[in-house]
């Protein structure tokens, strides 16, 4: 096996046991979710034949805080879920009534049927490694216990020293299993908390009006840092030099009669400050928008950026007619952004971007095999990146466990 599949199988080893800690972690809300579905039930039927009434707050409350728990974590692991519940009007049967009657409460419900029914599936994953464990284990106990009571994970007795070792030597199907499985299942707990407990966008409006407010904020944040960016390469790089070149012209000309070879040298120094000065104002222009787009389109800009990474990158581009310039532009720089960051801080042997137009959404997925552990804290350019997304009223999910794969998924409305 070359370096490169040792890489990929420590990543996938890596991915298959943050899945399991994943899992393990979110067993106890399972076994909670179970038993909030079981005590809703009861309370459901009781309140029919209203016995259980008095206590139907009880268990709404359950529900929901065991809700709010799923959502504070999925807020901890990607974009924020937040509580999508009505405000609960004074007096017992107002309030509710309104809390029965509330999409999100039959949403909540739904969870807890999911996710108590996931229970099962979480433990048969948590049990694979373990699995493993125990057979590889197996030659070195089979002997201590009575007999007749030794057995492999796989249900056949273990009675003799080439039972055992068979059970050892068949133990690597349970790694296998434990690579390929327990990633999935951390990722559909994930997806189904965020399906089933994210607001719905026709009755929260206020969620949604919190939301453009703080995109409206991004949108003003990451234009303010545009033009500081500007000002600042301006400043530092343009100016100085035309400075420079108004200092040496004056003194060539005033040189230029008493020494004409130093006015000369003057003004071959002043020359080259000017030819500097227009390769920082191009540099500024490019960065405000891109010529290459409006020559070449965002296929060709971005076929460019993959040319010149320094990680062999394969590019897939599917969009079909052009999208409104200030989306290109946002997706030529998030592109530009990655890419850096991946030539820069990953270690990654090779790197994949692929943008699609689904509609009026322009999808971007990047993704490289290297290190993984990137934290937009830590001053990776992720969070310019997602300011730049928030900004058109985007999305931007970053995947980069330790050991890689790092995966960035952006969504950009543009237009039908």
């Amino acid at each position: 096996m070359d370096d490169s599949g040792v890489h990929r199988l420590r990543g996938r080893l890596r991915a298959a046991v943050a899945a399991w800690l994943r899992l393990g972690a979110g067993l106890p809300t399972s076994m909670l979710a179970l038993v909030a579905m079981m005590a809703s039930t009861v309370v459901g039927v009781a309140s029919m034949m209203s016995v259980g009434l008095p206590a139907l707050p009880y268990a709404l409350k359950l529900v929901r805080a065991l809700a709010d728990r799923e959502r504070a974590h999925l807020s901890r692991t990607g974009p924020p879920v937040p509580s999508p519940y009505r405000l609960l009007p004074g007096g017992w049967g107002a309030s509710m009534r309104v809390a029965v009657t509330d999409p999100a409460t039959r949403r909540d419900l739904g969870w807890i049927v999911a996710r108590a029914a996931f229970l099962f599936a979480a433990m048969i994953g948590l049990a694979l490694p373990l699995s493993a464990i125990r057979d590889v284990t197996l030659p070195l106990w089979w002997w201590l216990v009575p007999a007749g009571d030794a057995g492999s994970s796989f249900g056949f007795p273990v009675t003799s020293w080439s039972g055992a070792f068979a059970a050892a030597a068949a133990s690597p199907v349970w790694l296998v299993l434990s690579v390929v499985v327990l990633p999935h299942l951390a990722r559909f707990s994930d997806h189904m908390g965020r399906r089933l407990l994210s607001p719905r966008s026709d009755v929260d409006l206020s969620a949604r009006i919190t939301e453009l407010t703080a995109t409206r904020a991004a949108a003003l944040d990451a234009h303010t840092a545009e033009l500081r960016r500007i000002e600042r390469a301006l400043h530092d790089g343009a100016q100085n030099r035309l400075v420079g070149v108004t200092v040496l012209t004056g003194a060539a000309r005033r040189a230029l009669t008493r020494d004409p070879a130093a006015a000369d040298a003057m003004l071959e120094r002043a020359q080259t400050g000017a030819e500097e000065a227009l390769a920082e104002l191009r540099s500024v222009i490019r960065g405000i928008l891109p010529p290459i787009l409006d020559q070449r389109g965002l296929d060709g800009a971005l076929a460019a950026l993959a040319a010149g990474c320094a990680v062999p990158c394969a590019l897939d581009v599917d969009v079909a007619g052009r999208c409104p310039t200030s989306v290109e532009a946002t997706a030529y720089f998030v592109v530009a952004e990655a890419l850096t960051n991946i030539s820069k801080h990953s270690g990654a042997r090779r790197a994949s971007v692929g943008v699609k137009r689904a509609g009026d959404l322009l999808r971007i997925t990047i993704t490289d095999d290297g290190k993984g552990g990137a934290d937009e804290q830590r001053g990776s350019g992720l969070s310019g990146l997602k300011g730049r997304v928030a900004a058109h009223d985007g999305t931007a999910r970053v995947s980069s466990p330790v050991g890689g794969p790092t995966i960035i998924d952006v969504e950009l409305p543009c237009g039908s």
